[in-house]
């Protein structure tokens, strides 16, 4: 009997060598991209970009096109149907704000958890939602920005202190809470206590998002729909002043920062560090990279009408800051100056050139310190 299990195990393991070392020598897909990455990029056409359109009033234009992203969004998560519900779960004062864990019902189907900031004194403040990032590492969300409470287990408050390094072993979201602003931020889909019962998997995400659309569903459009629905309840927060109201981000953060910024009217100013690119540097053979894009920032279909800078254009004339790295290894430099190029085309045909600010830094991948100063001093300029 052993001798039999001991030859299935053999048998097993030889197969799934055999079948990750089997090749064929025709094949259309290589580095996870078609072998017609080239053509396709090609026939990128972006008809419903600012300048492209038929449409020349931008009022119009900046409303067809966000309806446009919308359609590409697949189907809405059902509004809650009594508000946001907000439960109270934790309290703690800090040096100069109190951290609050809420719960919060942005949807029939779910409630999500959430850390909001708010310093002492009067009110209203200005707020800021801080959105976390990606990383591969999805045990943590909002503890990513925001220092965890003391009534977390140890395990997510150590993972969130080893997170640090990123940015530069400050929490983004404290540092912009001790300066006046109240803060939200809230675990996106599959992040943090909105993870896999299993566990954090980076290899399950492709398959759930692809699960996900078998609903009718985006699990990326979900991740926006949630920044709206939180920055809706951010504004309505008796602390806060509504007519100021900025978003910011790194990496994914900075991602969901300049969506929810084109999307929402809530958002007057948005600051987003290291995600800016455009389609045809990103997704092409051009560069070294094992990963081009994925689920977390797809909607299906949109590309055919609109490249990443287009959507972000959807913003003007609102106040935005981008900054990248050209030690970035995710965002090709060619790509990043193409899309501040094109951003910066559309605020001007506005005549509102100087409300973009788009750099160039010297660093790698990070949100550290001076990121964070810079993106503070943005905030209070324009809110």
């Amino acid at each position: 009997m052993k001798k039999l299990l001991l030859i299935c195990i053999l048998l097993a393991v030889t197969n799934s060598f055999v079948s990750f070392a089997q090749k064929r020598q025709k094949y259309e897909f290589k580095r996870n991209l078609p072998v017609y990455a080239d053509s396709l990029i090609a026939d990128l056409t972006y008809p419903m970009a600012w300048g492209n359109s038929d449409i020349r009033d931008f009022g119009e234009w900046r409303k067809a096109a966000r309806q446009k992203v919308f359609d590409c969004m697949l189907m809405p998560p059902p509004a809650p149907t009594n508000g946001f519900d907000v439960k109270v779960l934790f309290e703690e004062q800090r040096d100069g704000y109190k951290a609050r864990k809420i719960e919060i019902r942005l949807s029939k189907y779910y409630t999500v958890p959430a850390y909001v900031l708010i310093p002492d004194g009067k009110g209203p403040f200005p707020a800021v939602n801080c959105l976390h990032d990606h990383g591969a590492h999805l045990f943590i969300g909002k503890e990513k920005v925001i220092r965890p409470l003391a009534c977390e287990d140890s395990t997510v408050i150590n993972d969130a202190e080893d997170w640090l390094k990123g940015y530069d072993g400050q929490f983004f979201g404290d540092y912009l809470a001790k300066n006046g602003f109240v803060v939200f931020s809230a675990d996106a889909p599959m992040w943090g206590e909105r993870g896999q019962m299993e566990g954090p998997r980076r290899d399950r995400y492709d398959m759930i998002a692809g699960n996900m659309m078998m609903y009718g569903i985006d699990l990326s459009a979900y991740m926006t729909y949630d920044d709206i629905a939180g920055t809706e309840y951010l504004a309505q927060m008796p602390e806060v002043d509504a007519s100021r109201v900025g978003c910011t981000g790194w990496s994914m953060g900075a991602y969901r920062a300049w969506m929810l910024s084109a999307l929402s009217d809530r958002i007057k100013a948005g600051a987003a560090v290291c995600w800016m690119v455009t389609t045809d540097e990103q997704m092409s053979f051009k560069y070294d990279r094992t990963e081009n894009g994925g689920f977390a920032n797809c909607f299906p279909g949109l590309r055919r009408w609109l490249d990443y800078p287009h959507v972000a254009s959807i913003a003007c004339p609102k106040a935005m800051l981008f900054i990248n790295g050209t030690q970035d290894k995710l965002f090709p430099v060619a790509g990043v100056k193409k899309a501040f190029k094109i951003m910066h085309d559309t605020w001007e045909s506005q005549g509102a050139g100087d409300k973009i600010e788009t750099e160039l830094w010297d660093m790698p991948h990070s949100c550290g310190k001076r990121s964070q100063q810079r993106v503070l001093e943005f905030f209070k300029r324009h809110l």
